[in-house]
């Protein structure tokens, strides 16, 4: 099937076609006969010839570093939703949290068959900034800041400074803080320095003995805790860096007999569904995930549509949400 057997079946042009196929204009009255000869004939486009006639391949690249992340899934979720609204469709990769991965995708993507890329990045590196420069196709980072690269990221000293501030007006005065690699300039190295900052404005110091380091998972969270508290056994609060480390510690809390939240308390961030079911329930900050994903979409479709580059740094805010853990 051909379009221009499916202008003749419709009694319309071969324009005409190529308008509905492409999402052009076209009288509600073609419309209806194309659309009905598609429907009868089951007619599908030929992706590679659309792609050769356009230059476009309609296929946004999304990088993530794990696909077992419930707020990866939800800035995939923003993401997949507004490519679906505007015709586009998702090629998803997961690197396993692997650098060398992420670099191996740009490269795939770069000379492959997609419109942009959607990068959602947890350690960015001077390689990075490289191939970022290198790519021949827009690319829009999610979840970090890079400057002269359109980004969508959190406000997370800010969120980090309020909710370790929440724990020092709870009166609580050994505030520890268990977080993730620096390398990691979002939930490690932004969050920690909110986390300095609360304490510095309160008049108290972060002292190194009250700082300890985990990785993403509740099973991180649990170790660290317990390397942190046997170290200080004064803490009386816990800032944590994500609410999976925060779910860790509290376990680990509640094996050591201190009760949360009259021993100790704890915060975390992310909002997950983790936080709403875990007893007691944690205070947590809220991030706007799938908001990110939306609008880290709607930025890289503008480039590609309007065909300019307006470099932008959209930072989204946090909503604290207090339970019972302080």
């Amino acid at each position: 099937m051909t379009i221009a057997e499916i202008a003749a079946r419709a009694k319309v042009s071969k324009a005409a076609v190529s308008r509905y196929l492409n999402n052009g204009y076209v009288s509600s009255e073609k419309r209806e006969a194309i659309r009905r000869v598609i429907e009868e004939t089951g007619y599908v486009p030929s992706q590679q010839a659309q792609t050769l006639r356009t230059g476009k391949s309609r296929t946004i690249g999304v990088i993530v570093p794990r696909i077992d992340s419930e707020s990866i899934s939800r800035v995939v979720a923003g993401i997949s939703l507004v490519l679906e609204e505007q015709g586009y469709r998702l090629l998803l990769a997961t690197t396993d949290n692997r650098v060398e991965k992420e670099l191996e995708y740009l490269e795939v993507f770069r000379t492959g068959n997609v419109d942009g890329v959607i990068l959602v990045a947890t350690i960015l590196s001077a390689a990075h900034r490289k191939a970022l420069r290198a790519c021949s196709v827009p690319v829009v980072l999610a979840g970090q800041q890079m400057d002269g690269v359109t980004c969508v990221y959190h406000n997370d000293c800010g969120a980090a400074r309020a909710m370790t501030a929440l724990l020092l007006e709870s009166g609580r005065r050994t505030v520890g803080y268990i977080g993730v690699t620096p390398r990691d300039k979002a939930a490690g190295a932004a969050r920690r320095a909110g986390y300095q900052d609360a304490l510095a404005q309160a008049g108290l110091t972060a002292v190194d003995g009250w700082m300890e380091q985990s990785d993403f998972s509740i099973e991180g969270g649990y170790a660290a805790a317990g390397r942190l508290l046997a170290r200080e056994p004064s803490i009386d609060a816990l800032f944590c860096a994500t609410d999976s480390i925060a779910i860790g510690a509290l376990n680990r809390l509640e094996a050591l007999g201190r009760r949360v939240p009259g021993d100790v308390a704890i915060v975390g961030i992310g909002h997950s569904r983790l936080s709403e079911l875990v007893r007691p329930r944690l205070t947590t900050a809220h991030y706007y995930y799938q908001t990110s994903g939306e609008e880290a979409a709607r930025a890289l479709l503008e480039i590609i549509t309007q065909g300019i580059d307006r470099t932008k740094q959209l930072m989204l805010g946090y909503e604290i949400c207090k339970r019972d853990s302080v």
